[in-house]
C-alpha cells in the first residue's frame, strides 16, 4: 500500500508526525507538506510566483505552498509512483461544520480525490497537540479498516475528527453529517501604535446547531466522527424550483 501523508500545519507538526507514523505501520509512505503553517487556506493553488521544494529530515518533501500544491505537485512531479490513498493531517484542532469550507487539511483530501485518489482528512479536536502522541494504536486500526476497503465510494473523501479525550475512553465511531456554525464577535477592529486601523480575523466563541447525527454532537458524546464528504455541491432538490423561475438575458 503506497501512502501519501500531507497537512495544513507544516511538516514539523505533531499531527503529521503522528499521522506518518501510523502510516508506516501499514504501507510505504511519503510525506509531502507545506514548509510552515497553511491553516484556513481552504482550496487556494500557487499560480502567481513559482513553487520551490525541498527535501527535509526523515526524507520528507516541503512545499512553499498550500496542502492544495502539496498534492498537485506529489501526484504530477514529485511522486515516481501514484498512491493508493492520501492521508492529510492529523491536524491541530477541530475541522468540523462549516469549517471544512476553510481547512487546508480537507482541501488537501479533496484535491486528492479530485485527481482520482482515495483521501482521508483528520482533525483532533483538543487544544494540546502534545496529547496526539497517545492515539497511534487507535489511528493504525482506524486507518486499517478504511484503507483496506475495495469498494471505498468514489468522488468522496472522508472527514474524520478526533474527540479531545484520551484514546482508551473514545466510546466508538459515528458516522455524522455536517453541523452548522456561526462564530461570534470573530472580528478584532483596533488601530496600531502609530494609530493606523486593522483587523483581526479569528477567535471569539461559536454558536453551533444541526441534526442529532450532526458531527460536533458526535465530538461533545465521546465519539470519533466520520463525515463522507462528496465533490458535487449542486443542491438537487432546489434544481426544478430554480428552473420555474424562468430567468431569462
Amino acid at each position: 500500500m503506497k501512502l501519501l501523508v500531507t497537512n495544513d500545519d507544516g511538516y514539523m507538526a505533531r499531527g503529521i508526525g503522528l499521522l506518518s507514523r501510523a502510516a508506516a505501520r501499514l504501507g510505504r509512505v511519503q510525506v509531502v507538506a507545506p514548509d510552515r503553517e497553511q491553516s484556513a487556506t481552504s482550496h487556494s493553488l500557487t499560480m502567481h510566483f513559482p513553487l520551490r521544494v525541498r527535501r527535509a529530515a526523515n526524507d520528507m518533501i516541503t512545499v512553499d505552498g498550500t496542502p492544495t500544491d502539496c498534492v498537485v505537485l506529489a501526484l504530477g512531479a514529485l511522486l515516481e509512483e501514484r498512491p493508493d490513498f492520501v492521508l492529510s493531517g492529523v491536524n491541530h484542532g477541530a475541522n468540523l461544520g462549516d469549517d471544512v469550507l476553510y481547512s487546508g487539511t480537507v482541501a488537501a483530501a479533496m484535491e486528492a480525490t479530485i485527481l482520482g485518489i482515495p483521501a482521508v482528512a483528520l482533525s483532533y479536536t483538543g487544544r494540546d497537540p502534545a496529547e496526539l502522541e497517545s492515539w497511534e494504536d487507535l489511528l493504525v486500526d482506524l486507518l486499517d479498516q478504511i484503507i483496506s476497503r475495495t469498494d471505498f465510494p468514489k468522488d468522496t473523501l472522508l472527514n474524520i475528527n478526533l474527540p479531545a479525550i484520551p484514546p482508551s475512553e473514545v466510546e466508538g465511531i459515528r458516522i455524522t453529517t455536517l453541523g452548522r456554525r456561526e462564530y461570534i464577535d470573530s472580528l478584532t477592529r483596533a488601530h496600531d501604535p502609530s494609530g493606523r486601523e486593522y483587523f483581526w480575523i479569528g477567535g471569539g466563541e461559536s454558536r453551533w446547531w444541526g441534526s442529532p447525527e450532526s458531527d460536533f454532537r458526535a465530538i461533545r458524546a465521546g465519539y470519533i466522527s466520520v463525515t463522507p464528504l462528496h465533490l458535487d455541491l449542486t443542491n438537487y432538490p432546489l434544481v426544478r424550483e430554480v428552473e420555474a423561475w424562468e430567468l431569462e438575458v
